[in-house]
């Protein structure tokens, strides 16, 4: 338990963990949405990943990470909490809105790979939630 709560105590990893809990994503796709370099992304899936709070699978040459069913079913109360704490505070909300934003627009990780700036300026341009 105490390693699950040493893994949930950075700002980041919430923010990664709340668009997990809505959508499955891979590296990139979370790089846009969040506005965080690979390697940052990376290393806070990494530290999730290893304990066990989201999983990963393999889609061509793209992983795509979501909550793990573990997690979900060892730590529901946990999960639920943190869903909740998740709606009522503006980053996660905004953080939301900007995964919607992405998901409508019919990009994907191609695109962010072949325009990545392209890809943050649209999302940039659609935010409402301000």
């Amino acid at each position: 338990m105490l390693e699950i709560f040493k893994s949930l105590c950075d700002e980041n990893r919430l923010r990664l963990l709340n668009l997990l809990m809505h959508e499955e994503l891979c590296v990139c796709e979370i790089e846009v949405i969040l506005g965080l370099s690979q390697s940052n992304v990376s290393r806070h899936l990494g530290v999730l990943r290893n304990h066990k709070i989201i999983s990963g699978s393999k889609e061509g040459q793209w992983v795509h990470y979501k909550v793990s069913d573990s997690f979900v079913k060892d730590h529901g109360q946990l999960a639920n909490y943190l869903k909740e704490g998740f709606e009522r505070e503006h980053v996660f909300k905004l953080d939301l809105e900007r995964c919607s934003v992405y998901k409508k627009s019919d990009m994907n990780c191609q695109d962010i790979t072949s325009d990545k700036t392209k890809v943050e300026t649209y999302i940039a341009a659609h935010i409402s939630c301000k």
